[in-house]
């Protein structure tokens, strides 16, 4: 590596001193989820005036009130996952990651790469934006150029932390284009609000690029450089750089399919051409394809919902790889991927019963809502997403509580319930750049600690501020 002769930037001063911060002072994402249920559970009692021992019983009842919900994401990070570890998907990460010539270039180029792929779907983009993340610090450190591993994983983890929630997995503007859904049957909605007027509304699709661009070019002025940088082999052990294992593959050259099916069928059985008949997944995942194909001719781009999405990346992964028994083995891997999730998931439906049964929630978003115009709703929008997603960091889960709120404070000063989605779904995406919990499957596959990469992550957090707060309020819907 190069030794720097030049003196680091106003921006890359601040990412440096926000890393040595966090560093030091950051918890286990494990440990983060049970001191913020502490605070949610004093907050219940000290504000609220609710008793110990009802907060205990929110907590229970939460527990296990999302389980429907859990399911859902959990599908969407293991289906992203499957696709991203395809041999001929995984290997256009590792083209890719020789383009760029500078540690700052590759900083931008990962974290442009995975905001886009996050409009597309959040799971894939987690998944896909560690692989390159990782893929990105090997090349480098093969090539000799300066470049700081933590700030690549951070800008794997930006579809996460900025775009993906107003795309097409975003779970706020998929609810409420679910016939059904909870929002019309408590009278708060007369119908669904099509997607497009949320994700595919020119409000959106605005955020979406310029969102991108900046995100990008903040990842370029805050990556560090020459001596300043540290590379992968500060991070992950040289010898384990090269061993696909250790990426969360099965081969460090990934096999096509064929081959790696060939060494499973070791008897020419009926049971055998079954499992492996590539005629036979190539029917269901067709059949399945040709359904959600079938959905969208007949409801256009509103019959885009969060079930629809998980169907089509379903049945489009088994589409992909054909074999039936393979498929299934790489679902296998996924679930290691989902394992800190399901972890943590009742936990923060733990506090997200807390704060919706003592009252917490609807007092914070009251009192936000009370002192909004029409102007600044899309701010006080956005503002109540980030606040309450440091305490529930789950997108779906958060809207079900709030959402009533938001709507209906959105149609009494005339705003648009798109647009109110949209810029609430900006503040939910934008606060899981300071809590570590949707970062579990990306810590895993780069092999970095959350302290390690969150100073950088909480840096963007604070750079996007001014930029949301002006884009949410000038662009038009």
């Amino acid at each position: 590596m190069g030794v720097s002769d030049t003196q680091p930037s106003a921006i890359e001063r601040f990412g440096l001193r926000m890393a040595t911060i966090v560093e030091n002072v950051m918890p286990s994402p494990f440990l983060f989820a049970i001191i913020l249920s502490y605070l949610v559970f004093l907050a219940g009692i000290l504000v609220e005036g609710n008793g110990p021992v009802e907060m205990v019983g929110f907590w229970y009842d939460g527990f296990w009130a999302f389980l429907t919900f859990a399911m859902q994401m959990t599908l969407i990070l293991m289906t992203g996952f499957v696709i991203a570890y395809h041999p001929r998907v995984n290997d256009l990460i590792v083209k890719l990651a020789s383009v760029p010539n500078s540690g700052k270039g590759a900083a931008a180029l990962v974290g442009a790469f995975a905001m886009a792929i996050a409009w597309l779907h959040w799971g894939l983009s987690l998944i896909l934006g560690a692989i390159f993340a990782r893929e990105m610090g090997k090349a480098a450190h093969e090539r000799g150029i300066d470049v700081h591993y933590p700030i690549l994983c951070v800008a794997g983890y930006m579809g996460l932390g900025l775009t993906w929630h107003w795309g097409l997995s975003g779970s706020a503007p998929l609810q409420i284009n679910t016939p059904g859904n909870a929002f019309i049957e408590q009278g708060i909605l007369d119908g669904v609000v099509g997607t497009s007027m949320t994700i595919f509304s020119p409000y959106a699709l605005l955020l979406t690029v310029t969102s991108t661009l900046f995100g990008a070019a903040m990842l370029y002025l805050l990556a560090p450089t020459g001596d300043r940088a540290r590379g992968i082999a500060h991070y992950v052990d040289e010898s384990e750089l090269f061993d696909a294992a250790a990426d969360g593959g099965s081969d460090a050259a990934p096999a096509e399919p064929d081959e790696q099916v060939s060494d499973i069928v070791e008897s020419d059985t009926i049971a055998d051409r079954l499992n492996n008949s590539r005629i036979l997944g190539g029917i269901i995942g067709l059949t399945g394809v040709l359904m959600v194909v079938s959905q969208l001719l007949a409801g256009g781009l509103d019959a885009w919902t969060l079930n629809l999405v998980n169907f089509m990346f379903l049945f489009g992964g088994l589409l992909i790889y054909l074999r039936p028994q393979h498929y299934r083995e790489k679902f296998g891997e996924a679930a290691g991927a989902a394992a800190g999730i399901i972890l943590l998931f009742p936990f923060f439906a733990g506090i997200q019963g807390m704060m919706n049964a003592s009252g917490l929630s609807q007092t914070l978003a009251d009192a936000l809502f009370a002192v909004s115009t029409p102007q600044t709703f899309p701010i006080v929008a956005w503002i109540t997403g980030s606040v309450v997603n440091v305490f529930v960091p789950s997108g779906g889960g958060e809207w079900i509580v709030l959402g009533p709120s938001v709507i209906e404070a959105a149609n009494n000063l005339g705003v648009p319930v798109g647009k109110a989605t949209i810029a609430y779904a900006v503040g939910d995406a934008h606060t899981n750049l300071l809590n570590p919990f949707w970062a579990l499957p990306l810590l895993a596959i780069t092999g970095v600690k959350a302290r390690e990469m969150f100073g950088y992550a909480i840096a963007m957090l604070l750079l996007l501020v001014p930029f949301l707060a002006v884009a949410l309020t000038v662009i038009p819907y």
